[in-house]
């Protein structure tokens, strides 16, 4: 299993919202979350197959951005 860190715009609970659904369906992630407190809202993506790449195309897909740190 890897994890992947990355640096995001996904500010609030609405944000969260948005993005669940793209995750949640998104195969290969095993699991994620976004530290909204963290100054630069840190998505942790737990995956065994996707490459960062595949994760950024994904939340750019919603309309927001992420840079893996």
């Amino acid at each position: 299993m890897e994890t992947i860190k990355f640096k995001t715009n996904i500010n609030c609970t609405n944000c969260l919202a948005k993005v669940t659904p793209f995750l949640d369906k998104k195969e290969g992630i095993q699991s994620w979350n976004v530290d909204i407190e963290n100054p630069d809202k840190i998505l942790t993506v737990e995956t065994e197959t996707l490459s960062a790449e595949d994760i950024v195309k994904t939340i750019k897909r919603t309309g927001f951005v992420a840079e893996e740190i």
